[in-house]
């Protein structure tokens, strides 16, 4: 069985490898990469080929997101279980709550706009004008004016908390030859297959049909669904409506859904901002401004 390895520090790797089992356990939610083993900084993931996405592989990964979803979370920024202390988002750490923050407003203010935004105005990437736009939107969402419901299937669930990915931008998102039913009966139980250029068993395994998506590179904690597709928006996703489509026939999207996306994208703009500059501070003001 060839394997990818990845090396880093140990405890961030130990963070993803419980997030990607986390993602893996929703039953029947998207496939995931298979965790082959995590130590001494090393994590490795079975390599598989890529394939190209079409529509119908959109389609169900749709699905499976609204599914990975549902399968939801303890309370707003629970970390994988088995896991403590903070989590990272590529380069920049990711602030894990002390105690269960009680609205989705004061969790993504204090945890995830904030921090970030201050970072930037260090660095010179948002100015004082700018922060102040973000404040009042951050202000807002602390105060709850800005919480708005889950889709279908996680508004139905006791705690209304989404399994979030939570940097689910298209890179994260890989799309490899389907695994046969034989293989493919693991998923919930265990993780499922990260894919990768290069050799594979799957000839062993007897056949495919057709691609379909695997996710990699969680920074999984409990969130709002509507984060993990906003992401998906940010930097683009081949057939991304059918996607959208999809995941809202499974799990019906809130009202007003649409004129949120920006909304769910100031974290990570903000996040750009603090690591790149560039035009990053801009464009989280400018997301920040319809809410302030």
């Amino acid at each position: 069985m060839q394997t990818w390895s990845k090396h880093g520090p140990p405890d961030a790797l130990r963070r993803e490898a419980a997030g990607l089992r986390w993602l893996a356990a929703a039953p029947d939610g998207v496939r995931v990469a298979r965790v082959r083993d995590v130590r001494d900084g090393r994590l490795d993931l079975e390599r598989l080929p890529q394939a190209q996405a079409t529509p119908g592989a959109a389609e169900a990964f749709g699905r499976a997101l609204a599914r990975t979803h549902a399968a939801g979370a303890p309370s707003w920024g629970a970390p994988p279980p088995g896991t403590t202390g903070d989590g990272t988002l590529g380069a920049a750490s990711l602030p894990t709550p002390a105690a269960p923050p009680p609205t989705w407003g004061g969790f993504y203010a204090t945890y995830r706009v904030l921090p970030y935004l201050r970072s930037a105005v260090e660095h010179g990437t948002i100015d004082d004008a700018g922060a102040r736009v973000v404040e009042s939107c951050a202000g807002r969402l602390a105060a709850g004016s800005l919480d708005h419901a889950q889709p279908e299937l996680v508004a139905a669930l006791d705690v209304p908390v989404a399994r979030l990915h939570g940097d689910l931008w298209s890179g994260n998102v890989l799309w490899s030859p389907r695994l046969t039913e034989a293989r493919t009966s693991r998923r919930g139980a265990n993780p499922g297959t990260r894919t990768s250029t290069g050799g594979s068993d799957l000839g062993a395994s007897g056949g495919s049909d057709g691609p379909e998506a695997v996710l990699i590179d969680p920074a999984a904690h409990g969130g709002h669904a509507e984060t993990d597709l906003a992401m998906l928006a940010l930097f683009g996703l081949p057939h991304l409506d059918t996607v959208l489509a999809a995941y809202d026939e499974a799990s019906a999207l809130a009202p007003g859904w649409r004129h949120r996306v920006a909304l769910h994208q100031l974290h990570p703009l903000l996040v750009h901002a603090a690591l790149f500059g560039g035009g990053y501070g801009r464009q989280a003001v400018d997301a920040a401004r319809a809410y302030a």
